[in-house]
């Protein structure tokens, strides 16, 4: 479903169609975090398989993996493209002028360029030399060899010689041949996943382009009729709107007058106006009111007649209540139940709407689908209502004053000016009241004096608001998890998969980041722990995030700030500008590689310089679209409440593996270059080798100069294995620690005593009877 409406939100061309659609889309974006919030609440656990549901289902895992919607990348602000811009401006301007620092040498004279030059000539004229040399001697050769009498090859035989050698070419070539067609035929045929851009897939994509253009212009013509169509309307039917709420009014005061034989006083316009006074009652709200009057007074007869009655009815309810709760605790558990959705509302509502404006409506005639400017007046028409109604309050409560003053003039009465000053008076203290209130929360602003572009800008040349590479959450290569049904079955907690880790920040981080619905009443996520073993891939996660959601990318790790903002002051002038900064510019991640570090108990001397433990905990404001990104895990318990969310990122599988292998060897390489590389065999070699590390061997051995010996010399696995002697894998003990310093975080002692609730009861006996045995301990 959310497929499917990310598609038509971002393909259909109807300015109002296409707003329904937005909200209806960010809504089930937001049910579908809350449902992860819900599962991992439930379980114990970020990952949840499905490979036992995609099997029953017959659907693959693409069809159930959450892709980034569409408008977070084609639907970007102007305020993104001109902090874009700015960005690239300062880094390439700062890159300029390191260059020029860096290039700068001492100037050469005369006689020292004739020296380089000279040299060189030397140089150039010896190896000329040297090749007429080498030429002449093999001449001389090959005359020594025809004057021993060499055997000089017939006609017939040099022919047979050269049929020879062409002969087992061809034999070579339909062979391979045969064998990738064998390949192609059983499904085998390596790289043939890799996504061939068709004329078909060409065309596709520039019509969705032109489509995404299309509704640029609507929505242009669409703010344009809105203005129009209201002015209009006011021109048109604002005098009898007018005339007639003034006739409303009139007729209510006369009401009033013959009924109560006083006027009325005027509805403030706090409590809204006029508009309180022509509410639309349904007749069953209207009998509901009758009936809670009645009630009202027959309570008022029967006040003194209560008593002994109510001590006994409270007795006969204590008595009933306990019965009630020995039943309850009887009967057995009634289950989980899942919490009221804060988006079922919104769903509903663009349902009706459907329903009573788009599922009848001929669209016949609107073949270019542009605005329905009926539809717009049936809207503005209400906003010019409204406007009209505050002039006419204005306008009535003078005339309601004077018939008072009239009325009180023919019974001989003063009117009531004193009360009048009295709530302005009182209205005047209450807003002073909130102004002061709100001083209080704000508090100082240490850069008041500055633009929020100025900040931006020496944030930039700091180096604290970096540009991430340009990489997205698909490069982030890996495969599903087939066996965590079975796995789980056997009461083991496998890894997670790429997959998992994918679907995850997906929801935890790109869709609150992205979406200003989301964030706002899906629960928040503020920061989150990425930990694993170094060259995994977080800090490629952490990038990958900020280029699809558009956001600012704060470097706060240690190394980054050496140097800057010194002192107790810089410090706290650098996390006001970066929170400042971080929530007028939103959205925003603020990063801090090496987390650990700033939990330091004692700094060891190699790292004092960095001075890590100055970061300190600062979590984000609910009402802020910025979250914190740590990578690397913590080498002691003291940070782990500080984070939201922990996330384990292992080391790459043997699918994972294959895939990366694959996908950066073919992006050097043509297929036919790879018929000599065995890649399975090179996924099994590799195993217990990071990303980063399997990712630069291959860089290594392909290299340039490899590359221009591809055509004459094949690529061999053999070739791979030399590159990859040079690294240092990541070892069991490693991989172990990690596990078991996730296993002591808060969700993994949950997750734990789940799987093994024998554990943690025996746990639970032992700390009471140590409590319980004071003197064995004495003894």
């Amino acid at each position: 479903m959310y497929k499917k409406l990310d598609t038509c939100y971002d393909q259909i061309v109807h300015p109002q169609k296409s707003r329904s659609l937005r909200v209806l889309l960010d809504s089930i974006m937001g049910r579908i975090v809350e449902l992860k919030h819900e599962m991992s609440d439930l379980e114990k656990t970020e990952f949840q398989p499905f490979d036992d549901i995609i099997q029953d289902l017959k659907i693959t895992p693409d069809d159930v993996s959450l892709s980034v919607p569409r408008y977070y990348i084609h639907g970007r602000s102007e305020s993104y493209t001109v902090r874009q811009k700015v960005l690239h401006q300062m880094i390439e301007q700062m890159d300029a002028e390191s260059k020029t620092k860096d290039g700068e040498k001492p100037s050469m004279n005369l006689d020292e360029a004739i020296k380089v030059l000279q040299m060189h000539e030397r140089a150039r004229q010896g190896r000329l030399r040297a090749k007429f040399m080498w030429e002449l001697s093999m001449e001389e050769e090959r005359k020594r060899k025809i004057s021993k009498g060499l055997k000089v090859l017939s006609e017939a035989d040099a022919a047979t010689m050269v049929q020879k050698k062409w002969r087992g070419y061809i034999a070579r070539q339909k062979t391979k041949k045969a064998r990738s067609e064998e390949l192609t035929f059983i499904g085998m045929r390596p790289g043939e996943a890799r996504p061939v851009e068709t004329d078909e897939l060409k065309k596709a994509k520039d019509t969705e382009d032109i489509r995404r253009e299309r509704l640029k212009k609507h929505e242009i013509d669409y703010q344009r009729a809105l203005v129009d169509i209201k002015q209009n309307l006011y021109v048109s039917k604002g005098p009898a709107i007018k005339e007639e709420l003034q006739d409303q009014i009139r007729q209510w005061f006369i009401e009033c007058r013959d009924n109560s034989g006083k006027f009325p006083d005027y509805p403030d316009e706090e409590e809204g106006g006029s508009a309180k006074l022509f509410v639309n009652k349904t007749p069953e709200e209207i009998e509901a009111e009758i009936k809670a009057k009645e009630e009202a007074k027959e309570a008022k007869g029967k006040k003194g007649k209560k008593g002994g009655k109510d001590k006994k009815e409270k007795k006969e309810k204590k008595g009933k209540g306990k019965k009630g709760k020995d039943k309850g605790a009887a009967e057995e558990d009634p289950g989980w139940k899942m919490k009221p959705s804060k988006f079922n509302e919104d769903v509903d509502g663009r349902l009706t709407d459907y329903d009573t404006r788009w599922k009848f409506r001929d669209e016949s005639h609107n073949v270019s689908q542009r605005h329905d400017e009926e539809i717009i007046k049936e809207e503005k028409i209400l906003e010019v209502e409204e406007e009209l109604r505050k002039e006419v309050d204005v306008i009535m409560r003078e005339e309601l004053e004077n018939l008072k003053a009239a009325l009180d003039k023919d019974k001989g009465k003063k009117g009531k000016k004193g009360k009048k000053g009295k709530k302005g008076k009182k209205g005047k203290k209450g807003k002073k009241g909130k102004k002061g209130k709100k001083g209080k929360k704000k508090g100082k602003d240490l850069t008041a004096d500055r633009t929020p572009e100025s900040l931006y800008q020496e944030l930039i040349k700091q180096g604290i608001i970096k540009r991430p590479e340009r990489v997205m959450l698909e490069d982030y290569l890996g495969e599903f998890s087939y066996l965590g049904t079975t796995l789980r079955s056997m009461q083991k907690e496998g890894q997670p998969s790429t997959w998992d880790i994918k679907q995850m920040l997906t929801l935890y981080g790109i869709l609150p980041l992205g979406s200003e619905t989301v964030h706002e009443n899906a629960p928040l996520v503020k920061s989150m722990l990425l930990a694993g073993p170094p060259g995994c891939g977080k800090k490629l996660l952490v990038q990958a995030m900020a280029n699809e959601v558009g956001a600012n990318l704060f470097d706060l790790t240690p190394e980054n700030l050496v140097g800057k903002y010194p002192g107790k002051s810089g410090l706290k002038m650098l996390i006001h500008m970066v929170w400042k900064v971080a929530e007028i510019f939103q959205p925003s991640i603020i990063h801090i590689g090496n987390a650990e570090k700033t939990f330091y108990k004692k700094v060891p001397k190699a790292e004092k310089p960095l001075d890590p433990k100055r970061i300190k905990k600062r979590p984000a404001k609910a009402d802020e679209r910025s979250k914190s990104w740590q990578t690397h895990p913590t080498r002691g318990n003291e940070q782990r409440p500080v984070y939201d969310k922990i996330v384990m990122v292992p080391r790459p599988c043997y699918g994972d593996r294959k895939i990366i292998i694959e996908k950066r060897i073919y992006d050097k390489l043509e297929e036919i270059q790879t018929a000599f590389i065995d890649f399975s065999s090179l996924a099994k070699m590799t195993d217990g080798y990071a990303t980063s590390q399997i990712i630069q061997v291959i860089n290594d051995t392909i290299n340039e100069r490899r590359l221009n010996q591809v055509g004459r010399k094949p690529i061999k696995t053999e070739e791979f294995i030399v590159e990859l002697a040079g690294h240092q894998p990541i070892f069991a003990e490693q991989e172990d620690a990690f596990t078991q310093w996730f296993e002591k975080t808060p969700i993994g002692k949950k997750r734990k005593k789940i799987l093994s609730p024998d554990e943690g009861g025996d746990v639970g006996k032992g700390a009471k009877k140590g409590k319980g045995g004071g003197k064995k301990k004495k003894k």
